[in-house]
């Protein structure tokens, strides 16, 4: 089945709702639509159980869009700035943010062998919803992130088409975002247990300059033992095998990816936003990654201000903020990529993909028993 929305998402308890404690204030949704102008879409395909058969399923994967600027993304590209952590993964039309220091466009986020056709899809969407540009050309360098679902997924199958790409593109909207297994992040693994799409928000306190944070985040990285949540050793203590003994594991090395999306409506240029990606990579390592060899850890920052600045003609002026201004929004960044992928793994829900392989969701009673071992967890804090 395609699902452009699973309505029982909005309904699950986040992270804040079982007593987890983070730093910072949310926004009014705690998600990155609270930037405004974001919009989030996602397409959900799950179907088929059993032995793995390519081409025919099981099927658990799916496409998210980000829309910076909701549908006028493909007019109105939004500054920009892109960082690596660990490069073993892919993020498409980085080179044109780099140089431009744009993006141009929605994000997209899908599974690692369906980039190819999202990205196609992504330019078959701008032809649609745009107009040539000013020199009559129409030309577009899609920016598609991926991480590997082939533990639960038929990834080989390419299930994902075009059409799921352009029920996300066309479904995206501003307000509450599902999380967990849904859209790209539908057959996703993090620490070992059940991952995929997770969101948080930061407000930065009005003598800052009163601004908006927004993370989103595709987790699909990360052993079992490194998880930390609110700096308890979760993982480590929640050590129960999560498949039969006749199964292999989900991940016993660090060979995940996580793509994280930072969206903020501070006024900063693209240098400044390459600066606001590497800070996401705080919040996973506040989660206990280490970023391993087999991980593609790769971020990607914009700002909705300055809604002029890449007119076709004549000279722009701009608004920034200046350096010396930046270390809130640095926190707040870390906070919110912290909060989201907590988030992912609370909202996520056990799954059973291709040959039966199995991945339990973190189990929340196990987590209230832990924070309280560790003191870290209270009525108080819900």
């Amino acid at each position: 089945m395609a699902l452009s929305e699973l309505a029982s998402a909005q309904n699950k308890p986040r992270a804040r709702d079982l007593g987890i404690h983070f730093d910072g204030t949310t926004g009014t949704l705690n998600a990155i639509t609270d930037v405004k102008g974001v919009e989030v879409g996602h397409t959900t395909l799950i179907s088929g159980e059993g032995k793995l058969v390519v081409g025919s399923g099981p099927v658990r994967t799916g496409v998210t869009a980000v829309l910076p600027r909701g549908k006028q993304s493909a007019n109105t590209p939004v500054f920009a700035g892109w960082f690596s952590l660990n490069g073993n993964g892919e993020m498409t039309g980085t080179t044109w943010v780099e140089e431009s220091g744009f993006l141009e466009g929605p994000v997209m986020i899908t599974n690692t062998h369906s980039v190819g056709v999202v990205r196609d899809a992504v330019v078959a969407w701008r032809v649609k919803q745009g107009s040539p540009d000013a020199t009559g050309y129409w030309w577009s360098l899609p920016v598609v992130a991926e991480t590997y679902d082939g533990y639960l997924n038929d990834i080989n199958g390419f299930h994902v088409k075009e059409r799921h790409a352009f029920e996300a593109l066309d479904s995206a909207k501003p307000g509450a975002v599902a999380e967990g297994n849904v859209g790209g992040g539908t057959g996703m693994i993090c620490y070992g247990f059940k991952g995929g799409i997770g969101t948080a928000s930061r407000k930065v306190e009005e003598k800052s300059g009163g601004y908006t944070v927004g993370v989103l985040v595709q987790a699909n990285f990360g052993r079992r033992n490194q998880l930390r949540i609110d700096g308890v050793p979760v993982g480590a203590e929640i050590k129960d095998d999560n498949v039969a003994l006749d199964q292999p594991r989900p991940r016993d090395e660090d060979v995940g990816s996580i793509i994280i999306v930072v969206a903020t409506d501070a006024p900063l240029l693209a240098h400044q936003l390459k600066r606001l990606a590497r800070r996401a990579a705080l919040g996973v390592a506040r989660t206990g990654s280490s970023s391993g060899n087999g991980s593609g850890d790769i971020f990607i920052a914009f700002s909705a201000a300055n809604p002029e600045a890449a007119k076709q003609t004549g000279p722009v002026q701009l608004i920034m903020l200046p350096n010396d201004s930046l270390n809130p929004i640095f926190e707040a960044t870390v906070q919110a990529t912290e909060e989201a992928i907590v988030n992912a793994l609370i909202a996520a829900e056990t799954m059973t993909g291709v040959h039966g392989h199995k991945v339990i969701a973190l189990p929340h009673d196990r987590l209230k028993q832990v924070m309280k071992k560790y003191n870290r967890w209270s009525d108080a804090n819900k």
